[in-house]
């Protein structure tokens, strides 16, 4: 029987766990994660107002609860947790799904201020990730920038705007619900460097910043205009396209007389965080850049400052190095070749990676589907000679043998059970848990 082991339980993991059960029928997989709680982006990613997407993790449940699939989280891996090389004396193989656990820096003067965040820092917050902290984001900001233009920096420029109508039959944490409705953010600009035919979010994220109630989109065209593509955007690839026609239909209105405004942003490269005279961030000095005809944009020369006591980077996840195995800077990932570890160019036997880590924090959800599909047929393919290699006994026994307290599946139920009941106590519905000792004692009823 081959073992094998999944670290990381969201869809990279999951879709690796399921596409083994699937292709092989003598294997057992136990998926850990760090967290007591599984499904990684999906529960700590994904905007609370989303529940379409959220509902995905019925999907993910399903592959959890196979017969042959054992979650085990609050294990982590590395310092202070498992070793990689503990997990290879326990398993015949291990997959390594850990994603891009950090953000990408601006690499500009000033970045370090206090008021400036990165947007993985606050959808942690309102996401009710244990690891988060509320640091008092929203004090004394009634302007904010976002930097960056792809489908995160939407959904934080959303929900800074978002009332507590829309957001109370969400699963956001209370403290958060809280702090949101009593914001006084009026203004957030949304800031790219490129132009609207170069912006990353797609077009339902997009359009959904103009139903929000009591708010208005806000777009210079004079900005827009500086696209190329802006003027006739038939050449463009659909999505592409549909994103300039909205953007046009925003400029081309009346601007309405709201009490928040949304302000799609172009052709602006920050340069400068500045302090106002209590050392806190106060504006954010941009140069307007043009198309430089291939593809990028170059600096004129010319600056402006947008004002803000608030602000979020959204410039993309970058992988960080994992304890044991090889990684590559410049990319972020770990080497491989599809799918199986190379160290110094040579496969190493039994390791595996599969998601963001595997190839960097592109694409969407689905996108994991064939990527750990990949992983999961070398795997396969290397099956013969790995169940050669005799493992000791059951991997939980002896994990739990070396104090280590796995969440397993019935913990994690509790933990939902704990999350419903705080919603009914709240006259709301779900409510997460928003720390590690809630967390944990609600695991721990399950064996109580």
């Amino acid at each position: 029987m081959l073992r094998v082991a999944v670290v990381g339980s969201g869809p990279s993991g999951c879709y690796t766990a399921q596409s083994l059960v699937q292709l092989d029928r003598d294997v057992l997989v136990d998926v850990l994660d760090r967290l007591p709680c599984p499904y990684g982006l999906v529960r700590y990613g994904v905007a609370p107002d989303h529940e379409k997407i959220k509902s995905l993790q019925n999907t993910l449940r399903t592959v959890l609860e196979d017969e042959r699939v054992r979650f085990l989280g609050g294990v982590p891996i590395g310092p202070g947790g498992v070793s990689s090389a503990r997990l290879l004396e326990l398993y015949h193989a291990v997959v390594y799904c850990v994603g891009a656990a950090t953000d990408r820096r601006l690499g500009i003067p000033g970045e370090d201020l206090p008021g400036i965040w990165s947007a993985t820092e606050f959808v942690s917050w309102y996401s009710a990730h244990p690891d988060a902290v509320d640091d008092g984001f929203l004090r004394g900001a009634r302007s904010a920038v976002v930097i960056g233009v792809g489908n995160v920096a939407v959904d934080v420029a959303r929900m800074l705007v978002r009332g507590v109508a829309e957001l109370s039959g969400t699963d956001m944490p209370q403290a958060a619900l809280d702090t949101l409705a009593a914001g006084q953010v009026a203004d957030v600009h949304m800031v790219g460097r490129r132009g609207p035919s170069q912006a990353r979010f797609t077009t339902k994220e997009l359009r959904e910043l103009g139903a929000l109630p009591g708010t208005a989109v806000l777009v210079d065209p004079a900005e827009l205009a500086l696209d190329p593509a802006y003027g006739d955007s038939s050449g463009l690839p659909g999505p592409q396209r549909r994103n300039v026609e909205v953007l046009r239909g925003w400029a081309e209105r009346p601007a309405p007389d709201t009490a928040r405004r949304i302000r799609p942003r172009f052709f602006l490269r920050p340069v400068e965080l500045t302090a106002d005279d209590d050392g806190h961030v106060g504006a954010v000095r941009f140069e307007r850049t043009v198309p430089d005809g291939r593809g990028g944009v170059t600096g004129t020369g010319r600056y402006t400052e947008i004002e803000a006591r608030l602000v979020l980077r959204s410039v993309g996840y970058r992988g960080v190095p994992l304890e044991g195995l090889p990684f590559d800077a410049a990319s972020g990932t770990v080497p491989h070749r599809a799918g199986r570890v190379l160290r110094a160019g040579a496969v190493t036997p039994g390791e595996y990676v599969a998601g963001w880590i595997k190839r960097g924090p592109t694409g969407v959800i689905g996108t994991n589907r064939p990527c750990a599909k990949e992983t999961v047929t070398s795997l396969l393919a290397d099956a013969a000679s790995l169940v050669r290699r005799d493992l000791p006994a059951d991997p939980l026994r002896l994990l739990r043998a070396e104090g280590v307290e796995p969440v397993e599946w019935a913990g994690w139920r509790a933990i939902e059970r704990a999350e419903a009941d705080l919603g009914a106590a709240l006259g709301r519905r779900v409510v997460k848990l928003p720390d590690w000792e809630a967390l944990l004692t609600a695991a721990r009823a399950a064996t109580a």
